[in-house]
């Protein structure tokens, strides 16, 4: 005979064993609680409740999550599940914008070499994007051609392609993607912008190159004229020794061409567009320094014509208005000497103040150099002007 059972009795003694249990907690801290002030940080270490994972996870600091990974990327798996949960990795990345890891993780899937075409097209792609993010245009285009030897037709490569294309400057190529692209979906609609786009780049693009060329053949026929304008005066340039060039177009313009726009266009006035140039009359006018050494100053004149005397100039200088360095006042123009140097032999010449820009320039021994003709002014009979002409070789003009 089975034995009668009390279920009111048994709920009873449970219910007293319960209330013991909790009776002992009474009074008691739970010393492995979180703290209320840092509670959050601590949700943030379980696995479960993270919002993002540490891109490095240390076994020690992270155990739980080691455990985790090396169930996820277990080797026993196979290629395909493995460069799955590579995609899934990246994409995760891609989404944070964290896009070199994300390039570091579709690389890793790509590296187990999965039999799953379609899977190793959306790794080439998705790389490909993370790159494109990145500013790493070519190494994208590598991807999505490596992408499109797999599978021809993948309509997101040949968009990303485009993209591509496009940041590189290659329009015609860019166009040529998205032709290949309507040929398999003619209604998409953003090749079709993208090819508008491309299209109009292109033919800013030659417009831009047609100008440029135009310009450059504008100023190789105005060099032209001026040297052929400086070689009639018989003015001569200090030629500074050849420098080897790197671009293959220089090779097609003469050596005097070349000369030319180093020792006048270059010179040290040059940035700021004052060069000698040719007027529509056929006079020349040139950047002039007058240097005043005993004040270790200089005046410069930007356009010096070429017929100007050396007089008129300085006595606009030096009128009624002097300049604030002259303290003693002894800078007057018929008061002045002016000097041009011959820097390989050494002499300093003479220069009549009533003379042209163009006679000095014309002079057998005056050599312009750096593009700026440079007088040297003192003041005659000063003690300053007898100490520096002392020693020196001197040569009337």
């Amino acid at each position: 005979m089975a034995s009668s059972t009390h279920p009111e009795k048994e709920e009873e003694e449970e219910g007293d064993c319960m209330d013991e249990f909790l009776e002992q907690f009474k009074g008691k801290m739970y010393k492995d609680g979180f703290a209320e002030d840092n509670w959050e940080k601590e949700f943030d270490k379980i696995p479960i409740f993270m919002k993002k994972a540490p891109e490095d996870i240390d076994p020690v600091e992270h155990p739980e999550l080691a455990c985790i990974q090396s169930m996820l990327y277990d080797e026993d798996q196979s290629p395909e599940e493995l460069a799955k949960t590579y995609k899934n990795e990246g994409n995760q990345y891609f989404k944070e914008k964290n896009y070199k890891r994300a390039v570091v993780s579709y690389t890793e899937g790509l590296k187990r070499k999965c039999s799953d075409t379609e899977l190793t097209v959306i790794l080439y792609t998705n790389r490909a994007a993370a790159q494109f993010y990145l500013g790493n245009n070519r190494s994208a285009l590598n991807d999505v051609i490596a992408a499109r030897k797999v599978k021809p037709n993948h309509l997101k490569a040949i968009i990303r392609g485009v993209l591509c294309h496009i940041e590189l400057k290659d329009h015609s190529s860019a166009i040529s993607w998205c032709d290949e692209g309507l040929q398999i979906e003619p209604k998409e609609k953003q090749l079709l912008e993208l090819r508008a786009k491309a299209d109009k780049q292109k033919r800013v693009e030659e417009r831009n190159r047609r100008k440029a060329t135009l310009s450059d053949k504008k100023q190789r026929v105005q060099a032209e004229a001026l040297l052929k304008a400086i070689q009639e005066r018989k003015i001569k340039l200090f030629e500074p020794p050849e420098q080897p060039s790197q671009n293959s177009d220089d090779e097609n313009d003469g050596k005097e061409g070349n000369s030319i726009v180093r020792t006048l266009f270059n010179g040290v006035n040059a940035e700021n567009s004052h060069v000698v140039h040719l007027d529509e009359n056929g006079s020349l006018h040139w950047p002039v320094l007058f240097l005043y050494p005993e004040y270790e100053q200089m005046d410069f004149i930007s356009a010096f014509h070429e017929d100007t005397q050396f007089i008129d100039h300085l006595s606009v200088m030096f009128g009624e208005q002097l300049p604030p360095w002259d303290t003693g006042k002894k800078y007057k123009p018929d008061n002045l000497e002016l000097y041009f140097e011959d820097e390989q032999m050494g002499d300093l010449f003479l220069v009549d103040p009533v003379c042209s820009l163009r006679q000095v320039l014309s002079h057998p021994r005056y050599v312009v150099k750096a593009g700026n003709p440079r007088i040297i002014i003192l003041v005659r009979g000063s003690s300053f002007c007898k100490e520096f002409l002392s020693g020196k070789n001197l040569q009337e003009n």
